[in-house]
Parts: C-alpha cells; structure tokens; sequence
C-alpha cells in the first residue's frame, strides 16, 4: 500500500576520527557478516573516501564530493565537509530513494571522520534521525585508536569526545577500542586493560598523569573533566581487532543488543545464543581478560596472576 511504513532495517553508523579504521572496521564486517549469512549493505556517506575497498551499493559521492565543494566554493576541507552534511540533509529524497533499492538488507553506513560533525555540527544528527523515521533502528559504532590508552592525557580527551558524541548523536552506542594488536605501539600501559575498556577509577589516571611535568598544572583541569565523565558513568569500551574472529563477534554481539537485532526474527537463533546477547555483560571480562592475554605484554606474569593478587 502506498504510504505504509517500511518494514524494520537494522545496522550501524560508523563514526570516529580520521585514521581511526572505519572503512577497515566497514569491510571487516562485511565479510564477517556475510558469512553468517546476513545480507549486507554499505552505504558510504563520506564524500571525501575515495579507493573504497568494499563493493558500495549507496555511495554519497554520486550527488556531491568534497573535491567539488573546495573548487567551486573555496572552502577548506573541514568547511567543504561541513557543507556536504549539510547538502545531504537538503536532499535527504535522494538518500530515501536510494536506500528503498535495498530491502531485507543489514546496513553499515560508513561515516565522515570530522569529529565537529557528532560533537556540535548538527546535520549528521538530523540524518540519523530521519532514518530512524524510516523504520531503520541503528546502532552508533564509535572508533577510536587503542593505543591512545598508553597515554593518559589522549585517553581523558577520547573519554570526552566519546561523551559528548554520545550525548550529540542520540542513538544506542557502542564505543570500540580498534588496531587492538598495535595498542603498545607507542608505550605500555599503565594498568590492566580492563581499567581502560571499563572506564574504572579515573582517579588512579591523574596520578599517573600529574607525574608528567607538563601536565601537573592542569590537575585541577584534569579532575574537573574526569568528574563530568566519572558523573554521566555513559562511557566504556569493547576492544577490537577486525581480523580476530572471536574480536568481532564481541563488538557484534554488543551492536545487536544495542539495536534489539538479536531480539527479532531475522534469523534463526537458538535460546542460548538468545541469552548469550541478553547478558552479554556477564562475560565482557572473561572476553577483555583474553584480549589481553593476545596484546598486552604482562612484564612476565599473567592476567590470572595478577588478579589473583589483587
């Protein structure tokens, strides 16, 4: 019938910073997908993403591109990108038209990586809400680098973009830890890996970060954004890393809880995987605990020995 509301499409938004592995973390589950016999579709809104690695059935780069907008309009690239958002909410038919070719489909939007677009720019924000108009129930997939743990003052500054893009956008929200096999690349950390997932006592944090020099004098800073965060307790983590088979199927496990996917119909699912999603929290930290086991040296002890100290 004309005018009757579509039936209900499941997917996610991925969003994050340049560099951070959303076309990689897009491509990576798209085969994983696949293989469990979902049929999936990508939808690229990134108007700057160019060589896309994956087959694209909506590709936002057919009604405007970010080189288009710097020539005719002489904008720079994050004033371009702004403006493409902004275009795209104007045409949002096109966007409609595009995604009723597509029915009985799974759905990754593979997003722009300007962070002022989740955290104050609001026409990513007005898209994602006309989907939900259209029938389409979607979890946030937000992508960050790992290896900002080794550093205490870039993992408070995740912990606040992860806040406010939480708060901005709207919708269910998964934050992910990617590259979880790099995540020492840049230094040690300097607690178990569960303190960073779980988002634990940041007051063990400032310690560590009023040892540096340069940040002693921002203590009282650090303690004010540390409180915010500690206060909306919004924010935590499930690590990633998109070749780890048992990796993605945590990160996907929390997606279609947050969604309600693992709820529906879609698919066969026998009661214990049923439960498993329900109370998929019960396990996060047997699943961090091997992560870490994987990627983190334990300077010659293991995980189960240190928590059996603690």
């Amino acid at each position: 019938m004309a005018g009757m509301m579509p039936s209900l499409r499941f997917g996610q938004v991925v969003i994050g910073p340049p560099g951070s592995g959303k076309t990689t973390y897009c491509q990576g589950m798209r085969e994983f997908l696949t293989t469990m016999g979902r049929k999936v579709v990508v939808v690229n809104m990134d108007p700057a993403n160019e060589g896309i690695p994956y087959p694209c059935a909506v590709d936002v780069s057919e009604l405007i591109t970010l080189d288009d907008v710097m020539d005719s309009l002489k904008l720079g690239p994050n004033g371009g990108l702004l403006y493409c958002m902004q275009y795209l909410e104007a045409n949002l038919d096109w966007l409609e038209t595009k995604l009723k070719q597509h029915s009985d489909c799974y759905f990754l939007f593979d997003c722009p990586g300007q962070v002022e677009l989740y955290t104050h720019q609001s026409s990513v924000k007005n898209i994602f809400t006309q989907l939900g108009k259209w029938n389409f129930r979607l979890t946030a997939v937000h992508i960050v680098d790992s290896h900002y743990c080794a550093d205490p003052a870039k993992f408070i500054s995740v912990l606040c973009t992860s806040l406010s893009t939480m708060l901005h956008v709207e919708l269910p929200h998964v934050n992910v830890l990617s590259k979880m096999d790099l995540i020492e690349q840049y230094g040690k950390l300097a607690f178990n890996l569960d303190f960073y997932t779980e988002v634990m006592d940041l007051t063990y944090l400032l310690d560590h970060l009023a040892a540096d020099p340069f940040f002693k004098k921002f203590r009282h800073l650090n303690e004010k954004l540390a409180e915010v965060i500690q206060d909306y307790s919004l924010v935590s983590f499930v690590p990633l890393n998109v070749q780890d088979k048992e990796s993605m199927i945590q990160v996907l496990r929390a997606v279609d809880k947050a969604n309600g996917y693992c709820f529906g119909d879609l698919e066969e699912r026998n009661l214990q995987a049923m439960m498993s999603a329900a109370v998929g929290a019960d396990f996060q930290f047997n699943s961090t605990l091997g992560v870490e086991e994987r990627y983190v040296e334990s300077g010659g002890r293991s995980v189960e020995e240190e928590m059996m100290e603690l």
